[in-house]
């Protein structure tokens, strides 16, 4: 993937990117692809449209709008889906990204459901990065087929062993269901510290139409971690990842307890980060649809019409989400989080 030396806007160099609420955004998550192999229940609807690839960035394009915020400030970028490892030619992308490691990039990083990881573990390591996180609701095959209709969870673990012995640091992410998973979230965090993995949880999130109820799988991390306190010993951890979690050490080992709770612990305040889309949408909050369309922007203006188009967002940031789960409630945003990126 060639470097367009000629696309810098020397005006918009070192203009910090700071939203009306005085938040500095250092984040940047970029959906590479709305695809995925998996059709996890709580994230798509067991049919999905997805977009025709006329209407995506191509992979130059994201390369320029992620170089472009990494030129006025950004300093992680983490790559999603969908599944980001189903995009072909991605890895062209990640090896551009990596080499802004060290010049203003702090960090690149990738969310993935680990299906494809054993082939890729190496080249990832290669392009720079060096941690990943894998979603993984249960490890009980029965369940991670039902949750994901039709998904090998031995292939997943497979892939996630063969990303650590690639060296790449592990975060499982796991989605807290009630009445589905809600046994298995201390037994996958004594998983996760024998093997030496991080692990999220993750509330259930209002986003897109699917084919159940939230409000029947919702379970509040509050209640959950007062009942993992009881098992384990949790300390606060200081640790920060630029992302919305709080963190606890576990048994004093070196895995760390993240809580990712946008309904019952809002974490809008410290928000720095906002989502490009696989078509070129920039949106600032997952719970609102307000966006700047970045595609047409770089397309029609050049990096001038895409600095301008930047800006106009970070105006338009809201202060908070506007998540709601209830009987009767529906989805905060129409779009599925598989589109916007996680």
């Amino acid at each position: 993937m060639a470097t367009d030396t000629n696309l810098e806007n020397p005006s918009a160099l070192g203009r910090p990117l700071i939203d009306r609420h005085q938040r500095t955004i250092r984040y940047l998550r970029i959906s590479v692809t709305d695809r995925c192999d998996l059709r996890c229940r709580y994230c798509m609807s067991e049919k999905m449209t997805f977009l025709p690839r006329s209407k995506l960035l191509s992979l130059e394009e994201i390369a320029i709008i992620a170089e472009r915020f990494i030129a006025r400030g950004v300093t992680k970028i983490r790559l999603s889906g969908g599944e980001p490892l189903v995009r072909r030619d991605v890895g062209e992308l990640v090896t551009r990204l990596g080499s802004n490691i060290g010049r203003g990039l702090e960090e690149l990083t990738m969310t993935t459901n680990g299906t494809r990881l054993a082939e890729h573990a190496e080249a990832i390591v290669d392009s720079g990065i060096r941690r990943v996180n894998v979603s993984m609701d249960s490890r009980d095959p029965d369940r991670f087929r039902y949750i994901t209709r039709h998904g090998d969870v031995d292939q997943v673990i497979g892939g996630i062993m063969a990303a650590r012995d690639a060296g790449l640091a592990i975060k499982i992410n796991m989605v807290a269901l009630k009445g589905f998973n809600e046994d298995e979230i201390a037994p996958m965090l004594a998983w996760c510290r024998d093997e030496g993995f991080d692990l999220s949880l993750i509330e259930t999130m209002p986003l897109g139409a699917i084919d159940e109820d939230r409000t029947d799988r919702f379970l509040p991390l509050t209640a959950v971690f007062e009942q993992l306190g009881t098992q384990f010993t949790l300390a606060r951890d200081a640790h920060k990842t630029g992302g919305p979690a709080r963190y606890w050490n576990v048994d004093g080992s070196q895995t760390r307890l993240g809580l990712i709770s946008p309904l019952t612990a809002n974490f809008c305040d410290g928000c720095n980060r906002v989502r490009l889309t696989t078509e070129g949408k920039l949106y600032m909050c997952l719970g609102h649809d307000d966006q700047v369309d970045l595609k047409a922007a770089l397309r029609d203006g050049g990096i001038a019409g895409l600095d301008t188009a930047i800006d106009a967002g970070l105006y338009a940031k809201p202060k908070r989400h506007d998540f709601r789960i209830g009987q009767g409630e529906g989805p905060a945003v129409a779009r599925h989080m598989s589109v916007t990126g996680g």
